[in-house]
């Protein structure tokens, strides 16, 4: 362990900044990055000027603090939007879809075909083949009308 006690500080924060950034990349969420910035910034600092342990840790804490709480502010202005928001929304993705009745719908419920699947649907009655509209769905339930 005598080796550790050889080492400058500044390859602490840095390396710590590097690991905190792997980890930002492996488990994505918009926190860890600015932790790691703050480490990689102490580490600069401990670099250029003669700073101890215990003031280089108080620099991080103040540094991760501001980082952290300037990086949320950021992102409430800037929010990330994915590409597809609606992925994981098979059913709001379904919206403005045609359908095919495979099961009768009576009652305000039966079941149609949308792609290679079925699926629950609530509605008008209408008989097996008539081909439907989806216009919202409620859960993994459809909505759907008849085509105008």
């Amino acid at each position: 362990m005598d080796w550790l006690n050889s080492l400058d500080p500044h390859w602490f924060w840095l390396a710590l900044g590097l690991v905190l950034a792997i980890g930002e990349i492996a488990i994505p969420g918009a926190f860890l990055i600015w932790l790691s910035a703050a480490a990689l910034a102490t580490g600069l600092l401990a670099w250029v000027t003669p700073l101890g342990m215990p003031f280089q840790i108080v620099v991080f804490a103040a540094l991760a603090i501001s980082f952290v709480f300037a990086g949320r502010n950021f992102l409430r202005r800037h929010p990330i939007e994915g590409a597809d928001p609606m992925m994981n929304d098979r059913g709001a993705r379904s919206v403005g879809e045609t359908v095919v009745v495979t099961s009768v719908i009576e009652g305000g419920s039966g079941r149609v075909k949308l792609g290679d699947s079925e699926w629950l649907v609530k509605g008008p009655d209408a008989e097996p083949g008539t081909r439907m509209k989806v216009t919202g769905h409620d859960g993994a339930v459809l909505v759907v009308e008849h085509l105008h």
